[in-house]
């Protein structure tokens, strides 16, 4: 379980980035799939090409920017619809990570440090020392995307996602917040891209099958159990939610069930927490957290 935690907290970086899209955006974004991948394969490529760690994964982050701008503008400039621009994105990036890492599978020899050596010499490794390091890690990237929701650009964005024709009406440019949207999400899912690269010691080109579905469990699931009545509270979800998914991708491993069957739970997991809020006392639970809401904005 303490490994569990560890994932959980590395794929964590992933679930804020799904966060900025499907919840603040409202922008089914597919990106994702093949931008985890974008980073995984940058960053391993220049680590065993001896770039240094922290250049590498600046990199990989980058890279994952441009595969989010490339969906933004399809869906803004080329009037593409948003669903079909981040599969168009997704597809095209399978090529690219091809070519980027040169074969299907590219292993980080052992003899290269990586961004989780030290922890590994230390004896750290799948302990509550490291899964603490990797709390306070995302906890500070929390604080970083919850300030940026809170700064100017940050409420246009927001904007943007709740009702488009209305930010247009505030003179917000809405075509540049849904591609600055799309680019920092993919960043950071590329940033956990090149993470768990690092921390699984390889990059595949099927590390991102199926990413989305997980990403989606983990943002719905969280919000569902923790709450989104505040900014605060829906970014915290979201990393929480990344947490409670995989443990019960572990609890399910445990049981005996088949590893291949890992997909099909995921999806089973977000139509659950999709269906259940709309269901009986969990939707009275939610309709009044809205109403509270509505109370405290209105004090406000």
């Amino acid at each position: 379980m303490l490994i569990a935690l560890e994932i959980g907290l590395l794929y964590a970086v992933m679930a804020l980035g799904v966060y900025l899209t499907y919840r603040v955006l409202d922008f089914p974004d597919l990106t994702v799939d093949g931008s985890f991948v974008t980073g995984a394969a940058t960053c391993v490529i220049l680590l065993i090409n001896g770039v240094p760690i922290a250049l590498a994964m600046l990199a990989a982050t980058l890279a994952g920017a441009v595969a989010g701008a490339i969906t933004g503008l399809l869906h803004v400039w080329g009037k593409i619809n948003p669903l079909l621009s981040g599969i168009i994105t997704q597809i095209a990036l399978y090529s690219i990570n091809l070519r980027i890492m040169g074969k299907a599978n590219l292993p980080i020899p052992r003899a290269l440090d990586s961004l989780f050596t030290p922890i590994r010499e230390a004896g750290l490794w799948g302990s509550w020392i490291s899964v603490g390091i990797y709390a306070v890690v995302i906890a500070i990237i929390c604080v970083l995307v919850y300030w940026f929701l809170g700064t100017q650009y940050g409420v246009a964005l927001r904007a943007t996602g709740d009702n488009e024709m209305m930010a247009r009406s505030q003179g917000i440019n809405t075509g540049v917040s849904k591609t600055v949207g799309l680019m920092i999400s993919n960043a950071l899912v590329a940033l956990c891209g090149a993470i768990l690269a690092q921390y699984n010691g390889y990059a595949d080109i099927s590390m991102g099958i199926g990413l989305i579905v997980a990403g989606l469990a983990s943002v719905i699931v969280g919000q569902a159990i923790f709450g989104m009545t505040a900014v605060w509270q829906a970014v915290l979800a979201a990393a929480l939610g990344s947490i409670v998914y995989r443990g019960v991708i572990q609890l399910a491993l445990s049981v005996g069930l088949n590893p291949n069957d890992m997909k099909l739970i995921s999806a089973i997991l977000v139509i659950l927490a999709l269906v259940l809020p709309q269901w009986g006392p969990l939707k009275n639970m939610r309709i009044q957290r809205k109403r509270a809401k509505a109370v405290a904005e209105g004090a406000q």
